[in-house]
């Protein structure tokens, strides 16, 4: 008897192979929201790798300046 290992829905649709065309289809919504984080997007604060400390020294250094 032949296994068959394919993962199916209840209406049938094939699990692996929406799997594998979501991975060839581009960014996911969190990457889009991550890559605009990185080049100043609004309300992405969640997702930016900016230290907000850093910053405010920063410009509370060019104020006394």
């Amino acid at each position: 008897m032949e296994q068959n290992n394919k993962n199916f829905t209840s209406v049938g649709t094939d699990i692996d192979e929406v799997k594998r065309l979501n991975a060839e289809s581009g960014l996911s919504y969190n990457e889009v929201k991550e890559l605009l984080a990185k080049t100043g997007g609004k309300g992405t604060a969640l997702y930016s790798d900016t230290d907000v400390e850093e910053v405010k020294r920063q410009i509370q250094n060019s104020n006394e300046e």
